[in-house]
């Protein structure tokens, strides 16, 4: 049993309505200057925790110029305005990019260090900024996890950052706030969770104790993704999608993903594919692949998520690679590159910059080879 290290934040509050607490547990601190990053959408449903805050005297600066997956520079333009605004405190109140965000910000508030010099493990030397986030969709985890991604327009790819300074101090899961999500995003949210559970099972440094995490997120996002996809306010569904992505997020800090993210990054980075749909574009094909070292964490798999009943190893193992394949499907998402229009002449160019991502290709059950990826990415074509 190798070692692992979990750095969980200090404290997680988890419920319906649960983000009005923020003003309660804020108020007996000593900050004072607030500063929220958050998306336009999501100011009406906190406006009310918004005021309370005002309302004690708190000086509230909120940002929300996140725009889909982000970049080097929107992180310096946003740290710029928590430096102007003379910040003592920071939340992110939104999905993975706007926490990532919000994480990078507290921690490089002071100036020490600079974003680009800390890419990598365990480079970040300290945080003295009190962070709070908070999920609004059930994806990334990166509300507890230790991760942060930002894209390098120059290179082209997604750079992460990984260190225990950037898991929050507090978290509020409240899985009211995923209520407004349009089925696509909580159908491409939901599978990024999902890929974050079946990479951590099935990882080369999977430990005993991150495996509970995991088989659990991925029972049940498998049996709620659906309900929720189809009724966006059906709330069980939806409080049992955050605790899936919760459950997936304590996955990252101490195994991580693999391959299916590996090949997932050149699509988001070259093509700005949605994080979540090239996850979904390239599960059950790098499963497919991962098979043969795999079989049977996949058909513990099928069966902990009552996907399958049949004795035989290799039989469930199948099952779960159809159940995926088809619960993508009836969410709406592609199965193929070619459905959202990635050339196939740029199939090698693809292999080639996801050999790149060592960094989670290493944790892979299987080792993939410049020849292997591109063979992987001509299946999903």
């Amino acid at each position: 049993m190798n070692r692992i290290k979990l750095n969980n934040p200090s404290s997680l509050v988890f419920g319906a309505g649960c983000i009005n607490q923020i003003a309660e547990d804020y108020k007996i601190t000593e900050c004072k200057r607030f500063f929220i990053i958050t998306i336009p959408p999501v100011l009406e449903q906190i406006s009310s925790l918004l005021n309370d805050l005002s309302s004690k005297g708190i000086a509230i600066k909120t940002i929300t110029t996140i725009k889909g997956e982000p970049s080097f520079s929107d992180f310096e333009q946003i740290l710029s305005a928590a430096r102007d605004f003379q910040a003592d405190s920071v939340a992110g109140i939104g999905g993975g990019s706007v926490m990532d965000v919000s994480k990078l910000v507290a921690a490089l508030f002071d100036g020490k260090q600079q974003a680009k010099s800390v890419v990598g493990t365990g480079l970040i030397k300290g945080r003295h900024i009190p962070l709070i986030c908070a999920p609004t969709t059930s994806g990334t985890g990166s509300e507890v996890s230790p991760n942060a991604i930002l894209l390098d327009e120059e290179q082209h790819a997604k750079l992460g950052i990984i260190s225990p300074w950037l898991v929050p101090d507090k978290v509020y899961v409240d899985p009211s706030l995923t209520r407004g999500l349009p089925p696509q995003v909580t159908a491409f949210t939901g599978i990024d969770a999902l890929t974050h559970c079946i990479e951590a099972y099935t990882n080369r440094f999977a430990h005993p104790m991150v495996d509970t995490f995991a088989l659990e997120g991925i029972r049940l996002i498998s049996t709620n993704l659906k309900k929720a996809y189809e009724n966006g306010n059906d709330l069980e569904a939806r409080s049992n999608l955050s605790l899936g992505s919760v459950y997936g997020g304590m996955c990252l800090g101490p195994v991580n993903t693999a391959a299916v993210h590996a090949l997932a990054y050149p699509l988001g980075s070259d093509y700005k594919i949605a994080h979540g749909i090239s996850n979904a574009l390239m599960l059950t094909y790098i499963m497919e692949f991962n098979l043969s070292s795999s079989e049977n964490r996949y058909a513990n798999i099928a069966r902990g998520a009552g996907i399958s009943n049949s004795k035989s190893d290799h039989e469930a193992a199948l099952e779960s690679i159809s159940f995926f394949r088809k619960l993508i499907k009836d969410c709406g998402m592609p199965l193929k590159l070619s459905e959202i229009g990635i050339p196939y002449g740029d199939i090698k160019k693809l292999a080639e910059s996801a050999l790149l991502v060592q960094r989670l290709l290493k944790n892979n059950p299987r080792e993939i080879s410049l020849a292997d990826a591109e063979s992987i990415y001509q299946k999903a074509y």
